[in-house]
């Protein structure tokens, strides 16, 4: 088992926080299991934001994350951040609001290092379907994002009108 800083409960899963003295390195989905106490003020800190967007899905995090991904993955990362909750967007969606396509834009989502607080969970596949989640199609971590998606109550993000050809 990794050496976490502090492991919440959530309703069906754990979360175990990762980080140093001055920024998250890590967030993962865990197994049911018994909380870990935080050990250091940050994982107090990222504790206590994380408890609080569990009661409110509208809670806006204010964690320090240490830099992390590639490039490319940063910039994935950048747009599925500014999805506010309740919302959700297809990987196409925000494959073209980056000019890029959908499988390069699932995979930075299933390398993203900050899950909840960067949320990836509210992408999802074609016509709105569950698509992957952590480089999961099925199984615990797909439940999981079932679960994240029910608890902030989402719906498909409007679509910009289509131009018609006149």
């Amino acid at each position: 088992m990794k050496p976490y800083s502090a492991v919440l409960s959530a309703p069906e899963f754990s979360i175990g926080i990762c980080c140093n003295v001055d920024e998250i390195t890590e967030i993962s989905y865990l197994e049911p299991q018994p909380e870990v106490a935080p050990k250091t003020p940050l994982a107090k800190e990222a504790v206590r934001q994380l408890r609080a967007w569990l009661k409110d899905p509208r809670f806006e995090f204010g964690l320090p994350l240490a830099p992390a991904g590639t490039h490319f993955q940063r910039k994935v990362w950048e747009q599925i951040a500014s999805i506010p909750a309740g919302r959700t967007m297809s990987y196409g969606e925000v494959a073209a609001a980056i000019h890029s396509g959908p499988r390069a834009v699932g995979n930075a989502c299933g390398a993203n290092p900050y899950p909840i607080v960067v949320p990836c969970h509210r992408v999802v596949g074609a016509n709105h379907g569950l698509g992957g989640f952590a480089r999961q199609r099925g199984g615990f971590l797909l439940d999981i994002k079932k679960w994240l998606l029910l608890h902030e109550h989402a719906e498909p993000s409007p679509q910009p009108p289509s131009r018609g050809r006149g």
